[in-house]
């Protein structure tokens, strides 16, 4: 068989082609698994980099999803070879999958440098799993195309749609009111997720979904396709020939990755209702591929957005019927006007032409613009006195009587103190407070966790009463709801201001406004600092010992801080 041709050495022939006895090595060691050397001399290898675990549920079907893609490969001429990465299932693994995702970037940083691969295709799903693989081949910068695994199918419980993670909340609530039986509650487990794929709301791991195809990282139309639909594998196949042709147009993730790109994703993540986790996720991965975006941007370009997908937890709707009524296309052709069109997906297009022939199938589920469900929905980011870094915030899931509001502070010192305490009828609280939950941010956990949304005490829920006004140095998940702040930065873990607040405290918030207020003098702050502490966090040792010493605060991305910037592909030293 004669070997395909490209326009531009390729990088895997300095391993496969080379001559004596390194090249022997390289080829021999390749051929033990059965692989004729036609298929790797002078053909592009493209490395699928697979995040399946049977411990990340939502990853579970990624062994299909990557033959699917190998087809691709070969139909188009290239060489495929699967390799495994550290995999975040949000669900099961402690204490928070976000402590992992540095080190999940690393290994697929160094799993691609490392290896004789022309380009890249990354199997993303779970939350973490996207930005992991997204900030780890940024820092290697080879022809990449992003394949999201897709959400699960509508949930269906007593005659009605239900969604993963959001109705959680719900449902934890309503059993803690009597309303529903503990039965019940074990029931819904198995109709909420009864089919492969991530979570089926607008939560972070649909939210990164829509994010990598705002970016331009993937093929048009894929974020939104269900996991179990048989047109997510044609699409895994479509972009296995589409790595192969990247190879020899030598289209880099920089070429994609531009400022455009990244204020795009902003947008597009306003319209959605998308998770704030968004935030860290794409501000690490433009400060690895070397694009400056700071978290001002997210309110400037995001938050005059109008909100037109309506999904849980901002509407009613989920991500099987998001694909249904066009996916994100529909999205990105109703606000056209506002993106940037200077910049350019995989296929070579800009998102904006790829979407020029979308039609919206549902309107109650995608509004137009002309009309949409609410005129500003992106995320606010409030700045005070109490966080001057800032804080932010989801406005299409708050209340709208709770955006302007003034409370005592009820002080909650840890997690540990949180769960000691809220549902003690003796707490001092009323829905007037602000709850305020500390020592949860990058370093005071470590790593970040999704408690936030902390939720109301029983005596409050008993009341009727579903929000109150929660501020943190946390994150909450994606698919959680609420007037909730969080990532309050700097953390109070080193000392922010937020460490010092104490119970009674008068706390302003005042989103329309961009403010947020605690009301204690400079001298009473300052008295209080003198006393102040730092918790021990009790780690001495291996990554965690590493994560705190290193992690950047939240308003930069949580990276590492010695993992910003890129180190390119490039390896000259030898195996042998």
């Amino acid at each position: 068989m004669s070997e395909q041709k490209t326009t531009q050495k390729l990088r895997s022939q300095d391993w496969f082609g080379k001559e004596g006895k390194d090249g022997m090595i390289y080829r021999s060691w390749i051929k033990n698994q059965g692989y004729p050397a036609h298929q790797f001399k002078g053909k592009p290898v493209i490395g699928i980099c697979n995040t399946w675990s049977e411990v990340t549920p939502c990853n579970g079907h990624f062994r299909e999803i990557a033959q699917s893609v190998k087809n691709g490969v070969y139909e188009a001429g290239g060489f495929p070879l699967e390799f495994p990465v550290m995999s975040l299932g949000e669900t099961l693994i402690r204490p928070t999958a976000m402590l992992y995702r540095n080190l999940a970037s690393m290994s697929v940083e160094e799993s691609i440098r490392g290896n004789p691969f022309d380009a890249i295709v990354l199997l993303t799903g779970c939350d973490k799993t996207t930005p992991s693989l997204v900030m780890g081949a940024a820092s290697v910068d080879l022809p990449t195309i992003v394949v999201p695994g897709g959400p699960m199918l509508n949930g269906r419980f007593q005659g009605r749609t239900i969604g993963s993670g959001t109705d959680v909340w719900r449902f934890d609530e309503a059993r803690k009111r009597g309303e529903m039986t503990e039965a019940e509650f074990e029931e819904a487990e198995s109709c909420m997720s009864r089919s492969i794929g991530h979570c089926s709301t607008m939560g972070t791991a649909s939210t990164m979904a829509c994010m990598v195809e705002a970016l331009g990282l993937t093929l048009p139309g894929i974020a939104a396709i269900p996991a179990a639909d048989s047109r997510k594998k044609m699409m895994a196949h479509m972009s296995g020939i589409r790595a192969v042709e990247m190879v020899k147009e030598n289209l880099t993730m920089s070429k994609v990755l531009t400022r455009g790109a990244f204020e795009n994703a902003i947008m597009v993540n306003a319209a959605v209702g998308g998770s704030t986790n968004l935030i860290l996720h794409l501000l690490a991965i433009a400060a690895r591929i070397g694009v400056e975006v700071n978290l001002d941007d997210f309110d400037k370009i995001g938050s005059k957005i109008p909100l037109l997908v309506n999904l849980m937890p901002s509407g009613k709707y989920l991500m099987e019927d998001f694909f249904y009524a066009g996916g994100l296309p529909v999205v990105i052709k109703e606000i056209q006007n506002h993106l940037r069109k200077d910049t350019i997906s995989v296929n070579g297009k800009s998102i904006v032409d790829n979407s020029a022939d979308a039609k919206n199938w549902n309107e109650e589920v995608i509004f137009p613009s002309s009309k949409p469900m609410i005129d500003e929905g992106g995320i606010a980011v409030v700045k005070g006195n109490l966080c001057e870094n800032g804080a932010v915030i989801k406005v299409s899931a708050a209340s709208p009587h709770l955006l302007q509001h003034k409370g005592k502070a009820v002080v909650f010192e840890t997690i540990e103190d949180y769960h000691a305490r809220i549902d003690d009828p003796e707490l001092e609280i009323d829905e007037t407070c602000v709850m305020v939950m500390k020592n949860v941010g990058p370093k005071g956990y470590p790593g970040m966790p999704e408690v936030g949304n902390m939720a109301l005490p029983k005596k409050i829920l008993e009341k009727g009463i579903t929000d109150m006004v929660r501020i943190s140095d946390a994150r909450m998940s994606g698919t959680a709801y609420g007037t909730v702040f969080l990532h309050a930065s700097p953390e109070s873990a080193v000392g922010g201001n937020l460490a010092l607040v104490q119970n009674g405290d008068l706390i302003e918030v005042d989103v329309p406004n961009r403010k947020i207020h605690w009301h204690v003098s400079d001298e009473e702050i300052a008295e209080r600092r003198k006393n102040w502490q730092a918790i021990d966090l009790g780690y001495n040792r291996g990554y965690i010992k590493l994560y705190i010493e290193t992690v950047n605060q939240s308003h930069e991305g949580a990276d590492l801080n010695f993992l910003i910037g890129k180190s390119g592909s490039e390896v000259n030293r030898e195996s042998h």
